[in-house]
C-alpha cells in the first residue's frame, strides 16, 4: 500500500485550514449527553395512513444503527424495510424520525412493534405513506454547550462573539466532520487498503462507509486549499455552483452581477468535487486547483474510480442558520464560564465543521 497516501489520511484532519484563523480559545465538548442534542427537523407532513410506521424516537449515547437493529428484532423485518433520514452521533440527546414498512395486515397479525432499550424513548407513532429516505429531512436544529472556555485572548466573551457574527453573517467552510472519518481516520487507511487488495470489503454498509470516507477526505482537501486561498466562499473563474437547499448545480456562462448579488445572499455556493469517474465538471481556475490536489492524491482518487463512483459536487461552503448563543458562568473561576450555542444546519452536514472555527475541543 502507498506509505504517502496512508500518512496523509492520518493527518488530514489535524491540517485543514482555518476560514478566520486559529481558534484562541479552548473548550470542553460533550462533557455530558445533553451537552450535544440534535433535533431532525423533517420538514414535511406525515401522511396519518399508509404502509409505513413511523416512529419518532429519542436516544440518548445511541449511535442510529443500534436503533436500527432494535427496530429489527422488535418488528420482525428486515433492515431493507427501515428507513431514516440521516445517521445521528452516539454521544448526544438526538431527536428522529424512522420508519417501517409494516402494512395494515402485517401490523395487525404482529401486533405494532415496541421498540425498548436503554437511552432509547419513543415519543410519536405516525402512519405514513412513504418510506423515510436519506436526506429528506429540511435539516438539524443543534443545541451544543462548550464547557469550561480558556482562552489567550484577555475578553474571551469579546472574542467569541466575534466569530459568531462573522460565522452567521459568512457560514463556515463545509468540511466532513471527523466522525466521518472513523477513530485515528482508519475509515481511510482502510479504504486504501482495500483499494490496494490488502483488505477485502463485501458490498454493503461498511464498503460504502470506507468509501465514502475517501471520497469526503479529497474533498477537505481541496476545500482546505480553497480555504487557505480565501476564496473557499467567492467565485472562482470556473467554478460550478450550487442552488442552496438542493442538489442542482450549474455552470455559469459568465459570472454577473446579478450571479455576485446570489452569492452573497446565500443563494449559492461554490462548489468542490466528490471524487469519481466521469468528466471533471469545473474548469479554468477552479479545475486547475482540484487537478493539483488530485496528483497528490492519486492513489486515493484511482481508487475510487475503480470502485465505480461518478464525479458529484458539494458545497464549498455551509450556512450557519438561525444562528444563537448565550454565555453563562456558575462561579466566580475563569473556567466556569460556558457557551450554549443553537443553530440549523442542511442535511449531510456537520456541527463540527462550526464548532472548530470557534474553540479547539477536548
Amino acid at each position: 500500500m502507498d506509505s504517502t497516501a496512508v500518512s496523509q489520511s492520518r493527518e488530514a484532519i489535524a491540517t485543514l485550514a482555518f476560514a478566520f484563523g486559529a481558534p484562541e480559545c479552548s473548550a470542553v465538548f460533550k462533557r455530558e449527553p445533553a451537552d450535544f442534542c440534535v433535533d431532525e427537523e423533517l420538514g414535511f407532513e406525515l401522511s396519518g395512513a399508509g404502509d409505513h410506521l413511523c416512529l419518532q424516537i429519542r436516544k440518548t449515547g445511541v449511535a442510529t444503527p443500534q436503533v436500527v437493529r432494535l427496530i429489527e428484532k422488535a418488528a420482525g423485518v428486515r433492515e431493507v424495510d427501515i428507513g431514516y433520514a440521516g445517521l445521528k452521533d452516539r454521544q448526544g440527546v438526538c431527536v428522529q424520525w424512522f420508519s417501517i414498512h409494516l402494512p395494515g395486515k402485517q401490523a395487525a397479525e404482529k401486533g405494532e412493534p415496541e421498540i425498548v432499550g436503554p437511552g432509547i424513548e419513543v415519543l410519536q407513532r405516525v402512519r405514513n405513506n412513504k418510506k423515510i429516505r436519506r436526506g429528506s429531512h429540511r435539516g438539524n436544529r443543534f443545541r451544543i454547550c462548550l464547557r469550561d472556555l480558556q482562552s489567550s485572548a484577555s475578553d474571551v466573551t469579546a472574542t467569541l462573539t466575534a466569530r459568531l457574527e462573522t460565522i452567521a453573517r459568512r457560514g463556515v467552510p463545509n468540511y466532513f466532520g471527523e466522525q466521518r472519518f472513523g477513530n485515528e481516520n482508519n475509515n481511510v487507511a482502510m479504504a486504501l487498503q482495500m483499494f490496494a487488495g490488502e483488505l477485502k470489503v463485501a458490498r454493503g454498509f461498511k464498503r460504502s462507509m470506507l468509501l465514502s470516507a475517501a471520497r469526503s477526505q479529497f474533498f477537505n482537501a481541496v476545500l482546505s486549499r480553497r480555504v487557505a486561498a480565501q476564496n473557499w466562499d467567492r467565485y472562482l473563474p470556473g467554478d460550478v455552483m450550487n442552488l442552496q437547499g438542493s442538489d442542482s448545480v450549474f455552470v455559469p456562462s459568465e459570472w454577473d452581477s446579478v450571479l455576485e448579488d446570489r452569492l452573497q445572499q446565500f443563494d449559492i455556493h461554490p462548489t468542490g468535487p466528490l471524487w469519481g469517474k466521469g468528466e471533471l465538471r469545473s474548469s479554468g481556475e477552479a479545475a486547475a486547483l482540484e487537478l493539483a490536489c488530485e496528483a497528490q492524491h492519486k492513489t486515493l482518487c484511482a481508487g475510487l474510480e475503480a470502485a465505480g463512483l461518478q464525479q458529484s459536487r458539494r458545497s464549498l461552503r455551509l450556512p450557519v442558520q438561525d444562528l444563537r448563543w448565550t454565555f453563562t458562568q456558575e462561579g466566580n473561576l475563569d473556567l466556569d464560564l460556558d457557551l450554549d450555542l443553537e443553530f440549523v444546519l442542511p442535511p449531510g452536514t456537520y456541527a463540527t465543521s462550526v464548532l472548530r472555527e470557534l474553540a479547539r475541543l477536548s
